[in-house]
């Protein structure tokens, strides 16, 4: 490497409510050489953040512009109603859309929750971001449907959430830019994928190589007309007791002693 390229590192973006330390941890113990930037960025700016290379992959919520993106859906989160601790919805372990029909339902502009039609009665205003949302709820204006990570992120002692059994529910998903799907990319893909280290899906593994000892132990030919030595044990047509016992044919005898 020359001095003008730059060391390797990964920029992992993610929106609210999504919690990246898992795989962070995973990449640092992999990858210890290559440092890891998470960039915390909102759910509306993320897309944009992708395609000007201001991070290498991102924590996204569905969906996801196909055109230039490629994504990964992970898990499905529910979708709860923030309320006020002492709200007639904290009396029933989930409630429906229809049991909010005569509450101020609050719609933020930066809700990715795809609904059809919102259920409640519709606020004077809308909220800028969900957190402010969440305050609104706090001085008893309406009440608040996210997702139950974005509950527990702005989470108040005065307020409280149910699920909310048929709302729409919010996918999370690892995006990336399609045309930079680089080595550090495949590398956090496998991460997310619960792959083993030994996993070489995403990069051409290199052989490994040959070890001295092995090749030391291979078996060498043997020259052409070389006589084997018999194995131990192996049959040779002669009798194997018989070597010096002394009942070999030819062998000598002593002479017999004479009697006193």
């Amino acid at each position: 490497m020359t001095g003008s390229e730059a060391s390797p590192s990964f920029r992992l973006a993610y929106v609210p409510g999504v919690t990246p330390a898992k795989w962070v941890r995973i990449w640092q113990e992999r990858l210890p050489d290559i440092p890891l930037t998470l960039v915390a960025v909102s759910a509306a700016e993320v897309f944009d953040v992708l395609r000007d290379g201001g991070a290498d992959a991102g924590f996204v919520r569905l969906p996801v512009d196909r055109t230039d993106l490629s994504a990964i859906p992970l898990y499905t989160e529910t979708t709860v109603v923030v309320v006020p601790r002492d709200h007639v919805a904290t009396a029933v372990e989930e409630v429906s859309t229809d049991d909010l029909a005569d509450d101020i339902v609050l719609h933020p502009l930066d809700d990715t929750l795809d609904w059809e039609r919102l259920p409640g009665q519709p606020a004077i205003e809308r909220p800028a971001t969900t957190e402010d949302g969440v305050e609104l709820v706090a001085a008893g204006v309406g009440v608040l449907l996210v997702p139950q990570s974005l509950a527990r992120l702005h989470h108040r002692k005065d307020l409280t959430f149910r699920p909310v059994t048929d709302a729409p529910e919010s996918r999370v998903a690892l995006s990336w830019p399609e045309e930079r799907t680089t080595d550090l990319v495949e590398d956090f893909i496998g991460i997310v994928r619960g792959r083993t280290v030994n996993s070489t899906r995403g990069r051409t593994p290199s052989p490994a190589p040959a070890d001295p000892k092995t090749k030391a132990k291979a078996k060498r030919p043997e020259p052409s007309g070389a006589k084997r030595k018999p194995a131990a044990g192996r049959a040779t047509g002669k009798n194997p007791r018989s070597a010096g016992s002394g009942g070999t044919k030819g062998a000598k005898r002593g002479k017999p002693r004479r009697r006193s």
